[in-house]
């Protein structure tokens, strides 16, 4: 039915949400900050996260805005979970990008009433509906990528880099920000790592990957001017 992220470091409110939300079919995780949620998101893209307002680390706000900024992350919905209860708090975290908030204290019923709620609205989006660059189609339901309708073998990370090109194509993304993308803010490697990856990137798309452009000494990006 979809994975959600708990991220609460009230051991005793995530462990009656986790409990409640797998009792109704749901895959969970859980984690106890921000930075630990940052960790992994970039390992797996949740159907929805039922985020906590005032964490250890960082603001659920402050997250939520992080999360609508960056074009791996910006479709996920998001339920604030606060104690405050005042309408300009609310409203606050509406405006920022929250889709919708619930106040402790809260009832199982209505937690799972919501999020059921939020994931039909959604469509279960959060996985990434299928993305459509010229010939090139991603499918991030399945985890795959056709050309021309064939089928197109690319390791997990050949697969990340084509989605966030794709994700914004048109728009030049640099190397620094593929490589924090892609390989996590505490990549150690070169970034001739990425050319690398790039040049087989291009390779296994043929044709296709000519629609992948560099900008000599900034980055990449994705030609979505088929007729070019």
């Amino acid at each position: 039915m979809g994975l959600i992220y708990i991220v609460e470091d009230d051991r005793n409110i995530s462990e009656i949400e986790s409990f409640a939300l797998k009792n109704s079919g749901y895959d969970v995780s859980v984690y106890e900050s921000a930075a630990d949620f940052y960790k992994a998101v970039r390992e797996r893209i949740p159907s929805l996260v039922l985020l906590d307002i005032m964490l250890p680390d960082e603001s659920g706000l402050d997250v939520t805005e992080k999360i609508r900024q960056d074009p791996l992350t910006g479709n996920i919905p998001i339920i604030l979970v606060t104690a405050k209860t005042t309408e300009l708090d609310k409203v606050k975290g509406l405006d920022i990008g929250a889709d919708d908030y619930i106040t402790k204290p809260f009832g199982i019923m209505e937690l799972i009433s919501r999020v059921k709620a939020l994931l039909r609205r959604s469509g279960e989006k959060a996985e990434e509906k299928c993305l459509r660059t010229g010939k090139i189609c991603l499918d991030g339901e399945r985890h795959t990528v056709y050309v021309e309708d064939q089928l197109c073998e690319l390791t997990y990370k050949e697969y990340e880099l084509l989605k966030l090109l794709m994700q914004r194509a048109g728009i030049v993304t640099t190397r620094d920000e593929i490589l924090n993308h892609v390989w996590g803010i505490d990549f150690q490697g070169e970034s001739r790592t990425l050319d690398m990856h790039i040049k087989t990137l291009r390779q296994k798309l043929g044709e296709a990957g000519g629609m992948i452009r560099t900008v000599r000494n900034v980055g990449y990006y994705l030609n979505n001017d088929v007729n070019r």
